[in-house]
């Protein structure tokens, strides 16, 4: 099946919403676009517009979690997180305070929208914020387990959810726990590829062309950038010669550079990481993962690239 982790968003924040009398909703007028507005419709004494104002709408959120609230504030990834980084690390980390803030239309399959609008730094500037927690799921499943997650718990958390609809990787039976890694294709070469968000998908869909080659690595889904699952990824880290990161942000800042950390500290290892060099243009999302090889041909060839080196 194929949804937006946008949709499966607004489907599940509609939900809690109704089952948890503490739970608010904001949003910076683009409700319609990250299905915010869903919440709005059923619950509308709960639900904020804020206008074109995220830095009000985060100060507004704080407002709310001091006051025994727990807020969900919605907008693009680019404006909730680079326009208002000052106000999430003032106003809501460093009291830490429980505001769950939720990103939509990440990276450069926003599209046509253009570099203005394609957030491909929000990871590195969030993840750096003491307190912060940072998930990207990969589908509309993970997507809900996460918004259930991070609705229980009392921490400051920035979800990254796309615009583009992507093919389910799990199903409604799976039990998640989001703060740790899943491994979702056991490979057989000495090869690993951690993939965050729709990256998944792409590492996923480079099998065929990567097993015709006689490499069968070994894909894993992180869904939490922050909290980091340490102890999962040392032991992928131990039991792969060949490490290759895959995520639609740069390079600098966001999975490839944790997974680099966590190998500084656990088990020393070269890592390649595939995603965003510089910045983007503008076109339709499909275009863009094909001109930036971050489709399932171009993540498989980059990663035969990688091994031949």
């Amino acid at each position: 099946m194929s949804k937006a982790t946008r949709e499966a968003y607004g489907e599940e924040i509609s939900k809690l919403i109704q089952e948890n009398p503490k739970i608010v909703v904001l949003d910076a007028d683009l409700a319609g676009s990250t299905y915010s507005g869903k919440a709005g419709e059923v619950c509308p004494e709960r639900f904020f517009d804020m206008g074109i104002a995220e830095a009000n709408m985060i100060g507004v959120s704080a407002g709310l979690a001091a006051s025994g609230y727990i807020p969900f504030a919605s907008s693009f990834a680019m404006f909730c997180t680079g326009r208002v980084w000052e106000q999430i690390r003032n106003s809501v980390a460093y009291p830490h305070l429980n505001v769950k803030i939720v990103g939509s239309h990440s990276g450069i399959t926003v599209g046509e929208d253009g570099v203005t609008h394609q957030a491909i730094e929000d990871i590195a500037i969030m993840r750096d914020i003491t307190g912060l927690e940072v998930y990207a799921p990969c589908d509309q499943w993970e997507t809900k387990a996460v918004i259930d997650h991070v609705a229980s718990t009392n921490n400051p958390c920035y979800i990254r959810l796309g615009r583009s609809k992507v093919e389910d990787v799990f199903d409604e039976n799976k039990k998640f726990d989001v703060t740790k890694i899943n491994v979702i294709h056991e490979g057989t070469s000495k090869v690993a590829v951690f993939a965050t968000g729709l990256m998944v998908q792409s590492s996923l869909g480079a099998l065929k062309a990567l097993n015709e080659k006689g490499i069968d690595p070994t894909i894993i889904d992180v869904c939490a950038i922050k909290p980091t699952d340490e102890e999962g990824i040392a032991k992928i880290l131990e039991s792969n010669d060949e490490i290759f990161t895959v995520e639609e942000h740069s390079v600098t800042g966001g999975l490839g550079s944790m997974i680099c950390e966590v190998a500084a500290d656990r088990c020393p290892k070269r890592i390649h990481r595939i995603g965003m060099r510089g910045f983007a243009e503008s076109a339709d999302w499909k275009t863009l993962l094909k001109e930036y090889k971050l489709d399932a041909e171009g993540v498989a060839e980059q990663i035969l690239a990688g091994l031949d080196k």
